[in-house]
């Protein structure tokens, strides 16, 4: 691998242009600058929010301070992502997380200023003509008016916030900066560096002594510190049990999902359908073990991939055609807004020295949308830049057709139009691809999609559940009852054919998601939809991509579940889960006949 350039080194035809939020840094600071008149614009209104007239003139306050923090705040965090090195950008980044930390804090007395007001009067503002692009909005405020406190108790329990989340910081820390793990050897002997960041490389490594190896060294050091995750977990789950009882919330469960109006019951359908269709997890647990010709599938042979090394590389200018040509079935105008993006430089494509990893899309309302990525050539590259791209026309079209109010959309449809192009992609590449190897290794990839986004994020999804029940009910969560409970997950998900190494029972420590509660099964009800969705694209063509489409412009307009009912999902049933299911069935079905082709 060449060393990598520094950035002022690197090709600007490969790198993003920021202009249409700052054409300099110089036009930021004059921005950044004017931000306290417009945030002491919106506060100004603290303690008059009592009429329709001061509710509008507030709202369009805020509005217009909030557009030109986020807009302040995107520019700095791209500029720090180029180079993470550059004292300039960590200093705009560093000022624009403070500002918009006193932003926040000084609107910060609004929805609970508007809640205070009796049900009559917000109901009236609710319904107020001069308010009807801010509408839905506090109809939506109203619903959540019962689980409102007073303005002196949620002063209080906004004081204790920071407290009260400081036990998954505490856990991040122990993860990140205090575990020490043992180098694993590979079957030569070489020593590899074992940390949070390099161990999911290493068990998709060919090398199976590796693969043993740092499995061992990694989960040693979690057993060594399992009683103090035990601790900060237990932690976090009495912070959020205690408000919910506090909000008068019937669970915890209940008080996350009711952020996005989405009822416990669509919780449960998704456990409920993938508990029903665990045989396809155990036929795909069982193929992975007959590929890989061992006579026992640890858990460390999970990641292991089916086709061994696959080293089909592609260029830029190949990658950039493919993800055109897998968008082909959304339409012309949706091709022609991609060829937007490579030809005005929405995308950063190549690493630099200080290069922020991995990728991800951004922008705000008023510029266009931008993706950074780390391109190297592979597959997975390729991928990624088809998965940005989802993003990053879900933006485009929200932004083009909501009002700024309405234009960001939640983490339940987030990663919805990302996957749909992810599907695209593979679906064409499996079209044309007639090699049985390179073929193996795209099915490999589509059913690691199923295993790791539907089945995985579901089984986390259940350890929460049954986790905070445990602490509504006053049991104990210590680590030999968080231990217990992971054991008997990962044997009913995978089934009879993986052989259970103790080491198992320490993985749900790792995993920072369970301390934001109750927002990891939106990976697998998003992952289902856009599964059905790409279907329905694939099979009805342009009434299923009308449907689509609407669905990506519909912003925070609408309730999600309300959305995706639009787009033809309706997560109030089982079938989504169930046919996105069917349809790992079909691709195990494909994987199973490419083996036998191969001879495996």
């Amino acid at each position: 691998m060449s060393e990598l350039k520094e950035r002022k080194a690197m090709d600007p035809a490969f790198e993003w242009d920021l202009s249409t939020l700052f054409k300099n840094d110089e036009e930021w600071e004059a921005a950044f600058a004017a931000l306290d008149p417009k945030i002491d614009a919106a506060a100004a209104y603290k303690g008059t929010l009592k009429d329709s007239k001061h509710i509008l003139a507030f709202l369009k306050a805020e509005m217009d301070a909030k557009l030109a923090m986020e807009n302040c705040f995107a520019y700095a965090e791209l500029r720090n992502s180029e180079d993470t090195r550059d004292p300039k950008a960590q200093s705009m980044l560093a000022r624009a997380m403070s500002r918009y930390a006193k932003a926040s804090a000084a609107l910060a007395f609004a929805q609970p200023e508007m809640l205070a007001l009796d049900e009559d009067t917000l109901r009236k503002a609710a319904d107020d003509p001069s308010l009807k692009d801010f509408s839905f909005y506090l109809h939506d405020l109203l619903r959540q008016k019962p689980h409102m406190l007073s303005s002196g108790e949620e002063a209080i329990l906004a004081k204790l916030s920071d407290a009260l989340g400081s036990c998954g910081q505490a856990a991040e820390n122990l993860m990140d900066a205090d575990m020490v793990f043992e180098p694993a050897a590979d079957s030569e002997g070489k020593t590899h560096e074992v940390s949070g960041s390099s161990y999911i490389p290493l068990q998709m490594s060919t090398d199976r002594v590796l693969r043993k190896n740092a499995f061992d060294s990694y989960y040693k050091s979690f057993q060594q510190h399992i009683m103090t995750f035990a601790s900060t977990y237990s932690g976090t789950v009495k912070a959020h049990t205690a408000e919910a009882e506090i909000r008068h919330y019937g669970s915890s469960r209940e008080m996350s999902m009711a952020v996005d109006n989405i009822p416990v019951s669509v919780y449960d359908n998704l456990i409920d359908s993938v508990h029903r269709n665990m045989d396809k997890m155990y036929r795909y647990v069982r193929l992975r073990k007959r590929i890989l010709g061992i006579d026992e599938l640890h858990y460390y042979d999970v990641y292991a991939p089916l086709a061994g090394d696959v080293s089909k590389t592609y260029t830029y200018a190949e990658a950039q055609q493919m993800v055109l040509d897998a968008v082909k079935p959304l339409g012309e105008a949706y091709v022609n807004r991609v060829k937007e993006a490579y030809e005005n430089h929405w995308i950063d494509v190549y690493p630099n020295k200080g290069k922020r990893g991995g990728a991800f899309s951004s922008g705000t309302y008023t510029s266009n949308p931008v993706i950074l990525t780390n391109f190297s050539g592979t597959l997975d590259s390729v991928s990624t830049i088809a998965h940005e791209m989802g993003h990053s026309q879900h933006t485009w079209l929200t932004n083009h057709t909501q009002p700024y109010q309405y234009s960001g959309y939640t983490m339940f449809v987030a990663e919805i139009a990302s996957t749909v192009n992810e599907n695209l992609l593979i679906e064409q590449l499996l079209a044309k691809e007639t090699d049985p190897k390179n073929r193996l290794a795209l099915l490999n990839e589509y059913l690691e999609g199923f295993k790791g986004t539907v089945y995985r994020q579901t089984m986390f999804a259940e350890f929460e559940k049954e986790a905070h029940a445990m602490a509504e009910r006053g049991e104990s969560l210590d680590s030999a009852s968080l231990n217990a409970l992971y054991k008997k997950l990962i044997q009913l998900y995978f089934g009879p054919e993986l052989v259970w190494d103790d080491a198992v029972q320490y993985e749900w420590a790792r995993i920072p998601h369970f301390y934001n509660p109750f927002y990891v099964y939106v990976y697998a009800t998003g992952y289902s939809s856009a599964s059905a969705l790409s279907s329905m694209i694939l099979s009805e063509g342009q009434p299923a991509v009308k449907r689509y489409l609407e669905f990506l412009s519909m912003g925070s307009s609408q309730y999600p579940l309300d959305e995706l009912k639009h787009a033809g999902v309706d997560l109030t049933t089982p079938k989504p889960i169930d046919e996105a299911l069917k349809k790992f069935e079909s691709v195990l079905v494909d994987a199973e006949k490419t083996a036998d082709q191969l001879g495996l």
